[in-house]
């Protein structure tokens, strides 16, 4: 089956994905879904995929929907050479190897910009493609600690604690994404393509955002704090009588709508008058607020403080996230066919556009589904992908 594009807006464009595992595919799913042509290179070893997780796993189903699949051994020449043809036109290339296999295998950025230089080439890392610890292996949750995030998370004195997706290997997959879109657009007025790089420490850093912020300007260490928020206070969980909410005092008037509400006459203390003190004296607001809470359940709270415009939220559990009729009507589980599995769903996009959408056009190829005709589209000839194939090369 021809390119189908899941978009009208990347559909011009080509992309040859070498990616593995997590946040190289997160990259290139986000090219995959707004439409890009996305061509899904796959080793020739029969003992396992290269692309993180069985086939039929809800996370590789997730991953690679909207791509097609190409098997090619890279390790031969004759591999490499296809590679490097297929380069001469394409649009991007995405890899997250360590930085020195793309030039042991000849197809890094220098090489294959020679040929192309319209060519943008995208490449993740754990730790960057150069200086003191660029050698090492890159894994999320080693990111994690790494930069910063397991120290601020997770309740004081009890430890690290990693958070519970692998955020460093996510973000470093959107930000690559987002630098192939600029890269496109640089292109429009330079005619050139560019290498764009990030990897897992730096986007773990980045999205530390102002928690970082608060050492680089004020010398500030943060810490753990657990639920609440390290610095607008009163916000964090708090007891119902049947479960827990969120509420979220950011500000003074926020936090005079809920002394309002609640009417607890110990909340008018020059202790919680304003947003240092309260952070003073965080754990006996905690426990007043707790002992108001407690006696009503979440519906009546989460109602009563959207209707005077304090933020409040149930806590779901990730069944409880999809059963949400506003999560329902947001269209963020996408039907799909899996040729594994069957009739599934999959996580859609979060971003909604006004004259352009993304769907889902591929279930997850399987491995070398798509080789024969993406050879073809290349220029190939029947007798030269029958000859490829017998020699195992695709």
């Amino acid at each position: 089956m021809p390119f189908e594009p899941a978009s009208d807006i990347l559909s011009d464009y080509t992309v040859l994905d070498l990616t593995r595992v997590r946040s190289g595919p997160t990259c290139v799913r986000q090219l995959a879904d707004w439409g890009a042509n996305v061509i899904k290179i796959e080793n020739p070893d029969k003992a396992g995929s290269d692309m993180g997780g069985s086939r039929e796993g809800s996370d590789f189903q997730n991953l690679h929907r909207n791509k097609r699949s190409i098997v090619l051994n890279l390790k031969d020449p004759a591999g490499v050479a296809i590679f490097k043809k297929m380069a001469e036109t394409a649009d991007v290339v995405v890899e997250n190897y360590r930085p020195d296999v793309k030039f042991r295998l000849g197809i890094d950025y220098e090489t294959l910009s020679a040929a192309n230089p319209r060519l943008v080439y995208a490449s993740i890392s754990g730790f960057g493609q150069d200086g003191p610890l660029a050698g090492r292996p890159g894994f999320d949750q080693i990111a994690q600690g790494m930069g910063g995030l397991m120290s601020i998370t997770g309740a004081p004195d009890e430890g690290p604690m990693r958070v519970g997706i692998p955020i460093a290997d996510l973000t470093a997959g959107g930000f690559a994404a987002q630098g192939v879109l600029l890269a496109l657009l640089g292109r429009e007025k330079t005619g050139k393509g560019q290498w764009v790089q990030t990897s897992l420490l730096q986007a773990q850093i980045a999205m530390l955002d102002f928690q970082a912020a608060r050492w680089l300007m004020d010398g500030n260490v943060p810490k753990q704090a657990g639920n609440d928020h390290p610095t607008s206070i009163p916000t964090g969980v708090f007891v119902t009588s049947d479960g827990f909410i969120n509420i979220a005092c950011a500000g003074q008037h926020i936090w005079l709508r809920l002394k309002d509400e609640l009417a607890d006459e110990r909340m008018d203390h020059e202790d919680y008058a304003d947003q240092p003190s309260r952070s003073k004296n965080r754990k006996p607001l905690n426990a007043i607020i707790n002992e108001n809470t407690s006696q009503k359940n979440t519906s009546y709270w989460v109602e009563r403080f959207a209707e005077i415009g304090v933020p409040c939220g149930e806590i779901n559990n990730i069944q409880q996230v999809f059963e949400s009729p506003q999560v329902q009507h947001l269209g963020m589980a996408r039907d799909v066919v899996s040729q594994e599995r069957g009739p599934a769903q999959i996580v859609g996009q979060p971003i909604k556009m006004s004259s352009s959408s993304s769907d889902i056009r591929r279930p997850p190829p399987t491995k070398g589904q798509h080789t024969g005709e993406i050879l073809a589209e290349f220029g190939y000839t029947e007798a030269e992908i029958a000859d490829f194939a017998a020699r195992d090369v695709t």
